[in-house]
């Protein structure tokens, strides 16, 4: 399958999201700032750069993060809304790759890089499953 010709160079999608204390550093690590966390904002990037692909794709098929260089720049506060977005800029075969950034409504918090591979899902699932069987 051709999937090059079906996914636009300069597909894009947003996702947003309001920073409760549950999505910051200091849920985790209670001796840390209330931030928003990295790996927070990463997975807003991730979902938005699924969504800006998924309408692309034929049934039966998605999408799973494969490379993420990203550079958290700025903390944010709980309360303050945060927004990803995700731009494809390259697509090899069954790897696309995203231009991505963060923002949270005072300055941008996030940017770089993100691919996600596309899959068969049954497939996939049928791999995992199978991984999962061997586990001790």
């Amino acid at each position: 399958m051709d999937f090059a010709a079906n996914i636009p160079i300069g597909a894009s999608a947003s996702k947003s999201v309001v920073v409760t204390r549950d999505l910051t550093v200091a849920h985790f690590h209670p001796d840390m700032p209330e931030v928003y966390g990295t790996p927070m904002m990463i997975y807003l990037m991730e979902v938005a750069a699924a969504e800006a692909i998924a309408k692309h794709l034929p049934n039966g098929w998605g999408s799973v993060g494969a490379m993420v260089s990203v550079k958290h720049l700025a903390a944010t506060p709980v309360g303050f809304t945060v927004t990803a977005r995700a731009e494809v800029v390259s697509v090899n075969d069954r790897l696309v790759t995203f231009a991505v950034e963060a923002h949270d409504g005072t300055e941008k918090i996030g940017e770089g890089t993100h691919s996600r591979g596309v899959i068969n899902l049954e497939r996939f699932a049928t791999r995992f499953k199978a991984k999962a069987g061997r586990q001790n």
